[in-house]
């Protein structure tokens, strides 16, 4: 089931499903195509996509972190830094920005957006550099800032952000995105660089200083003021020009990866239960709040069950051990469902990386505490304190290995109940 809902959310099923939507296949057919493929799912949306017969390619570049085997070489590969933005990031930045002035009025520029884009895709606006940009995300974070304040101020520091990509090419723009954003906000999604942008430059003033204040770099401040006096454009708002010609489609969410895996449920003749509520909040607590409500929907039932959620949630990192955000999910149920017979829970990240662990996931059953208890492990809150879930996992044989899915739309939990 974990598998049916990754594969639901591949690069080859959404792209599928966005070339048989009628107005995405309006704008791609009968016209040149400039490609654009960045974030985690790059390599393999842009391999899906250039393959496919009718389109009229022209050019097309992918921006990620690793390369796809099946990548043509008539797609030009450029490795990316990510969580954090680099030179390489910059230089793919102004890539994009090139690739977006060539395309013709006749022509459309595709963006295939996934998570991840926002680092990997980071050239800053002139008057500053990359590093006074990455110096005032910090800055704001260690402030408290949230993260519409940082998105406003990072979106108006970019060349590319806040629909800048799309206002570069005088063609039609078409994004096409695989959401790793709770609620699918295609604003939010790599930071929008094909969407407008609603906010401006005075917010983006109010954000700068209210998080870090005068401790932001003079350039930093000084480029903000300017675009506050009108001295620099804003980014395109939506009665902007640019963006009548501009369309967006959230082509994969964590939506179409619990469908994948409630049908390979019943296929398997259980009575599925999809919760359509995000999964969000600090991964240890809102376990128990989550194990609750399941067992609330369950109710006596004489059928097989199983309860389907997605989200993500987030870890506090207050120890030096390696695991990640499913794995002390599941870990802070191992107790609880010990004492239920016939269950089984998998909590995994859909990139099939769950933090530093190098894993999607963990499994946790009736049996796990008993197994454990025989292993000789430690009681789980001793790893959860540590945040080293991942030894507990691992001499159990309960973590879950995907390796890298070529996707990502958040985190995926299925509970089983014979």
């Amino acid at each position: 089931m974990i598998r049916a809902g990754v594969d639901a959310v591949s690069a080859r099923r959404v792209i599928a499903r966005a070339l048989a939507d009628a107005e995405a296949a309006d704008v791609l057919s009968g016209r040149g195509l400039h490609v654009i493929a960045v974030g985690k799912a790059a390599a393999a949306m842009a391999a899906v996509f250039v393959a496919t017969p009718h389109l009229a390619i022209r050019q097309a570049i992918a921006i990620g972190t690793h390369a796809h085997a099946d990548l043509p070489p008539t797609v030009e590969w450029i490795e990316s830094s990510h969580p954090f933005p680099d030179a390489r990031s910059e230089a793919a930045g102004n890539r994009a920005v090139a690739i977006a002035q060539s395309v013709h009025s006749g022509e459309a520029l595709v963006i295939l957006l996934s998570g991840g884009a926002s680092a990997l895709m980071a050239s800053p606006i002139d008057g500053i550099s990359l590093a006074d940009k990455i110096d005032t995300t910090r800055r704001m974070m260690a402030a408290g800032a949230d993260i519409h304040a940082l998105n406003t101020v990072r979106r108006h520091l970019s060349k590319v952000k806040g629909g800048r990509l799309a206002a570069a090419c005088i063609g039609t723009t078409i994004t096409l995105a695989i959401s790793d954003v709770v609620g699918d906000d295609l604003h939010a999604i790599g930071s929008g660089p094909g969407v407008p942008d609603s906010t401006t430059w005075s917010d983006a003033a109010a954000a700068l200083e209210r998080f870090g204040g005068n401790a932001h770099s003079d350039r930093v401040r000084s480029v903000i003021r300017s675009g506050v006096d009108g001295a620099l454009p804003d980014t395109p708002s939506p009665g902007h020009p640019s963006m009548a010609r501009s369309r967006a489609r959230v082509i994969g969410s964590r939506v179409d990866a619990m469908e994948g895996a409630r049908t390979a449920g019943a296929e398997r003749g259980y009575r599925a239960i999809v919760m359509p509520e995000a999964v969000t909040g600090e991964a240890r607590i809102v376990a128990s709040e989550w194990f609750a409500r399941v067992r609330n929907l369950i109710g006596p039932s004489p059928r097989k069950v199983c309860v389907i959620s997605s989200g993500e949630t987030t870890v506090t990192v207050r120890g030096p051990g390696t695991g990640g955000r499913n794995l002390e999910f599941a870990l802070a149920l191992a107790e609880p469902i010990s004492s239920m017979p016939g269950v089984a829970m998998a909590s995994i990240g859909t990139d099939g990386i769950d933090g530093s662990s190098g894993v999607a996931g963990g499994v946790v059953d009736s049996t796990t505490m008993a197994r454990a208890m025989k292993a000789g492990l430690a009681p789980p809150g001793n790893y959860l304190a540590a945040n080293d879930s991942f030894a507990f996992f691992a001499p159990l044989d309960d973590a879950v290995r995907l390796g890298r899915t070529d996707t990502n739309v958040g985190d995926l939990q299925v509970l089983l109940i014979e």
